[in-house]
């Protein structure tokens, strides 16, 4: 149960209408994804055309999730979201797991990763130190690199500190910074398209052309085509991520019942696209052997800026590379807002470190949430590189997506009296669809990324012996 508050106790504020609902999904997906993935999307795939299949089935998958979890979001507009609603239809046990995964892995990578861009592209700015070849190659356990690019890690870190203390000031705070770079990053991608597909220097004929290595060795193993078009999604995915962080703040928005469905399915509209039109102009401009040359010449470099670079010249880099930090910023401040709010509720539930339920006397958020989330995100910058992080977390977020999507089949079956404001478009259709997918994606991963498969579960299940005392002090 959760504990009972004093109506002088502090709590969190319904501050979020149906427009800020919007950019809070906007900006939690738009981060560094869609500047990122095409880059390794077409080295699996070799191909321009099928490159943007991968983009549109993502988005279309995404698109599913969305369309299901909006049900849930009206049902139970509260905080945590994804970890309240799988806590009503499975129980506490499967909810610690989803909520712990996303503060050892699904949430606080994301923070992480985009954070790891934004390094990136601060890195066109002003250069970032390096330690010399022998000390970055130095690993732990044979996957993880902690000095690799440590200017960047360090660059990246003091930005989550800083977005962390400005999300603890206030909920309107966060909000205000998500709501003036969304606004100003869409804006800069319609500009870029428009300046791709009429620039001279676009052409079909770009589009058209597969690499010189298509098809690629990977069509020919067990798994094949599909395989490697399943595989490249994934990377389209994490574009995507984000997609269900609305339902972290339930608890936050006016009339959620109402504008919880209303934002979730037009925010995720506008960013499916938004992306295939963008990455549909990177291909568009530059061939794809020429984009995996640029790219691969350096870690740093990133496909988005040898893109627009070749667009607008040698100042395009900056213009690009500008639009990234704005785009990441954001994304990295309203994941941090609105992931925070999973670990208060499972503290308020008692299964979580205990001062994660306190929320500020005078701000009114979850302040100790933040904290913990912060310190974990800066370790895990630390960690890895930004595919690896990226990878650990899409595997391990399809596993509770699929689960979360399942149960609004099972809530139709079991509660079938519930008043439901919105229900699912297209159901059974548009959930089973999504779950088979999800199981798809996560077997797929296991056999083509055993390593990076274990390292997630293993994250996952780290929480089990705190969950047994945690479940073990509430007995008492």
């Amino acid at each position: 149960m959760k504990p009972s508050s004093s109506p002088e106790s502090p709590r969190l504020l319904k501050t979020f209408g149906l427009r800020m609902a919007v950019v809070l999904v906007i900006s939690n997906i738009i981060g560094s994804g869609v500047f990122k993935k095409v880059a390794p999307m077409s080295e699996l795939l070799l191909s321009p055309e099928l490159v943007i299949l991968a983009w549109v089935l993502a988005g279309v998958i995404t698109l599913f999730g969305v369309l299901s979890v909006a049900e849930l979001g009206s049902l139970f507009p509260e905080s945590g979201g994804a970890y309240a609603w799988l806590e009503k239809i499975y129980g506490k046990t499967i909810s610690f797991f989803y909520g712990w995964s996303c503060f050892t892995v699904i949430q606080t990578a994301a923070i992480s990763s985009i954070a790891y861009v934004f390094a990136g592209a601060a890195g066109t700015f002003v250069p970032l130190f390096r330690l010399s070849a022998e000390v970055e190659a130095i690993t732990v356990g044979g996957i993880l690199f902690p000095f690799e690019n440590l200017g960047a890690k360090v660059v990246a870190s003091l930005l989550i500190i800083l977005l962390t203390l400005i999300n603890i000031r206030g909920a309107k705070h966060g909000g205000a910074v998500s709501q003036i770079f969304t606004w100003i990053i869409v804006a800069c991608i319609v500009l870029i398209i428009a300046a791709g597909l009429t620039s001279a220097l676009g052409s079909w004929a770009n589009f058209k052309t597969v690499s010189s290595n298509y098809p690629p060795t990977s069509f020919a193993t067990s798994l094949g085509f599909v395989g490697a078009l399943v595989i490249a999604m994934r990377h389209a995915f994490w574009g995507y991520e984000g997609w269900i962080s609305l339902g972290y703040v339930g608890e936050e928005i006016q009339n959620p019942k109402k504008n919880m469905p209303k934002a979730l399915i037009t925010g995720i509209l506008i960013v499916i696209a938004t992306y295939v039109l963008l990455n549909f102009t990177y291909l568009f401009v530059m061939p794809i052997d020429e984009l995996l040359t640029a790219v691969n010449a350096d870690t740093n470099n990133i496909a988005a800026v040898v893109v627009i670079d070749k667009l607008f010249g040698e100042g395009g880099a900056y213009i690009i590379a500008a639009m990234i930090l704005v785009s990441t910023l954001g994304c990295t401040n309203t994941t941090i807002l609105t992931a925070s709010r999973i670990y208060y509720a499972m503290a308020q539930h008692n299964l979580f470190f205990k001062k994660a339920a306190v929320c500020h006397p005078q701000f009114n958020t979850p302040s100790h949430s933040l904290i913990l989330q912060c310190i974990w995100a800066c370790i895990l910058v630390f960690s890895g590189s930004f595919d690896m992080l990226t990878d650990l977390l899409i595997f391990a977020a399809f596993i509770f997506y699929g689960l979360v999507v399942l149960g609004v089949i099972i809530l139709r079956i079991k509660h079938k009296d519930l008043q439901r404001s919105y229900k699912t478009i297209g159901y059974p259709i548009v959930p089973i669809i999504f779950v088979l997918f999800c199981l798809v994606l996560v077997v797929i991963s296991i056999y083509e990324m055993p390593t990076h498969s274990m390292v997630g579960l293993l994250l996952i299940f780290s929480g089990l012996p705190f969950y047994l005392k945690w479940r073990k002090k509430k007995a008492i």
